[in-house]
This record gives structure tokens, sequence and C-alpha cells, in this order.
């Protein structure tokens, strides 16, 4: 027991870290224009079109970092520091997010994977963790509830297990495609790969929360069967 909770506490040390690195190194690199001389919107146009994609719209939303692709109303959602800025910054997180249209457009197996489990995890998460509270403080009375907050909680497990080929293979796509148009080169290439990697990090350890969590569940109901 007393182990994971310091891996609990190591999890959430690396968590901090990693997304203080993250907006460390988006700041900096927001700061390293483009030499190509294009905003977010026009790289992720570029991209779009270079793969043959014509039914996705590049639109601005909101939030600091809040970039994300929806495949529901195929649209590539950039934050205002990444749609209008002409930065390397903004070209790799654009790109990165048009990778993600790509894999929809290929049918990419692990996507269709994890839009497969979003209806079941967006359903589980809004109750799952009153269901493990109250596992918790029912353990010795009704450990079946707490087997049944594990059970829904191994779902987003597995929704974050499953994000990471999905992640690592849309920055592959975009430094890919960055580097075949020549829309960066040298140092340049170097900035967006390592701002990506970075951002790649803040999915490896929620996966790796999400699991220490799990573990945690199941080692209080493995304690209550040995007592």
């Amino acid at each position: 027991m007393p182990g994971i909770y310091l891996i609990m506490i190591l999890v959430m040390a690396a968590s901090w870290f990693v997304s203080y690195r993250l907006k460390s190194k988006f700041k900096e690199y927001s700061e390293i224009g483009l030499s190509a001389g294009m905003n977010g919107r026009e790289v992720a146009e570029k991209m779009l079109r270079d793969n043959g994609i014509y039914d996705v719209k590049v639109i601005s939303v909101e939030g600091f970092l809040s970039d994300h692709y929806n495949p529901l109303e195929k649209t590539v959602n950039l934050s205002p520091e990444v749609y209008n800025t002409r930065s390397v910054a903004a070209a790799a997180v654009a790109a990165h997010e048009c990778g993600h249209a790509v894999q929809h457009a290929r049918a990419y197996a692990w996507l269709n994977m994890r839009s497969a489990l979003v209806p079941v995890v967006q359903f589980s998460s809004s109750f799952v963790q009153w269901i493990l509270l109250a596992g918790v403080l029912l353990l010795q009375t009704f450990p079946a509830l707490l087997m049944i907050g594990i059970g829904l909680f191994a779902l987003t497990t597995l929704f974050s297990l499953i994000t990471l080929p999905v992640e690592f293979d849309a920055s592959r796509r975009a430094l890919k495609w960055m580097d075949s148009t020549g829309l960066t080169y040298g140092p340049e290439h170097d900035k967006a790969k390592d701002a990506l990697n970075w951002a790649a990090m803040t999915y490896v350890v929620a996966a790796i929360g999400s699991v220490a969590t799990l573990l945690y569940y199941v080692s209080l109901l493995s304690g209550r069967r040995d007592d």
C-alpha cells in the first residue's frame, strides 16, 4: 500500500513538471518566427489540402492550448495563440491537430477505437468517482460496489492508454509532413519536434496516473479480501 501512495505522489509531481515544461516550451517557441511566414490557420489548411482533405474546416476557439480536432463536426479547432501566430510552436500544434484529421480520413484503427469509447467514458466519468467513494466507505459491507467502480474506472484507464498511440501518430504525421514540404528545416524542425514531444508527455503522465489510481482501488479491494 505505501508503495502505491509513493507512485501516485511521483505521478502528481511528474504531471506538474511536464505541464510546466510544456507551457514554457510553447512560450519559448511561440517567440520564434516561422521562416515560411504562415500562421497556424494557414499551416492547418495547407496540410489538409496536401492530404486531400477538403471537408474539414479550420476554426478558432477560445482558451489557452485548447487546440483539438472534432471528428463529429469535422473541424480543426485552434486556440487564438495558434490560429493567428506565425511561429514554430503554432505550426507544430496546428499540424498535429491536422494529423488527427488525417487519421480520421484514413480510418486509423487506434483513433476509431478511441472514438468508440468516448460515449462510454463520458457516461461513466460523470458518476464513477461517487461510486468509488461509496465503494470505499461501504467496502466491508458491500464490496461489490467498489468492484463496479473499478470496472468503470478501468474504461477510463483504457481510454488513456489508447490515446497514447493516437497522439504519437498524429505528431509523427505532422513532423513528416512539415519536413517533406520544407515548412520547417534544421533548428525549426528540431524545435517543433521538441514542442510536440512535451505535449505527448502530458498524455503519458495521464495514462500512468490513471493506471496507478486503478491499481490503488484494486489494492483496496484485494486488501479487504485478505482480511
